[in-house]
């Protein structure tokens, strides 16, 4: 089962040490910071699968790093709790209308917290909650590491899974080659840009074998994403 990527902006460093104790005991990547600007950086270089934001930031506000943060095209439907001591009803109504997906009291259980955090991700990605992914007649067994089509097996090369698994992750997302390149071979890969070109390639053979419909879609001066009406 892939680990859900945490944000988690909060300038009260003793909760958020408890927080993230918890988040990582139930297997979450935690990344922290208690600066605004700097959380809009992290989100930037690495697209959370779900942020966490304090109302009360020092330096930028947590509303208006919530107003960027869906103004940007990678976090525009990155799912958002707050985290407040404000409780007021007209608070709570400001910070869903900005686009918060929920909004939760300080102070509060770090259990029931995490239960939200879970609910909300089931929501918006179900791949994080069980250990196979499926698309149209396509399926990958994340344990056993094996993927079908049609109920038929098609063997893959490692990176060719890890670019598929990607694309199962986010179905429909279009993917542009800079993004790919940064999801599946890593920030430090020295790897040319079009070398995806020919990762994708080797992925529509092994999966169109035998099959009339490719689905994964070509946009073009965008990227790939998989689509089940891509021809």
């Amino acid at each position: 089962m892939p680990k859900a990527q945490l944000l988690l902006v909060e300038d009260d460093s003793a909760l958020a040490e408890l927080v993230r104790w918890h988040f990582e005991r139930e297997e979450f990547d935690v990344q922290h910071t208690g600066d605004g600007e700097e959380a809009l950086l992290m989100a930037k270089e690495r697209t959370p699968d779900l942020v966490l934001l304090d109302w009360m930031l020092e330096n930028l506000s947590g509303i208006e790093v919530c107003r960027q943060l869906r103004k940007a095209d990678n976090t525009a439907n990155v799912p958002i709790i707050m985290l407040t001591a404000r409780g007021e009803e007209d608070d709570r109504i400001r910070g869903l209308e900005i686009g918060a997906d929920d909004y939760v009291t300080k102070p509060f259980s770090p259990r029931e917290l995490v239960a939200r955090a879970k609910a909300v991700l089931r929501r918006v990605r179900p791949a994080l909650a069980g250990e196979s992914l499926r698309f149209g007649d396509v399926e990958m067994d994340t344990v056993a590491h094996k993927v079908k089509r049609g109920g038929k097996q098609v063997p893959l090369g490692p990176t060719e899974y890890r670019l598929l698994k990607h694309f199962l992750e986010y179905p429909g997302h279009v993917f542009s080659r800079e993004r790919l390149l940064d999801s599946v071979w890593g920030h430090d890969s020295d790897i040319e840009i079009r070398t995806v070109d020919v990762h994708i390639r080797r992925l529509r053979k092994a999966l169109n074998e035998g099959f009339g419909s490719d689905i994964i879609r070509t946009v073009r001066s965008a990227g790939y994403s998989l689509d089940q009406d891509a021809v």
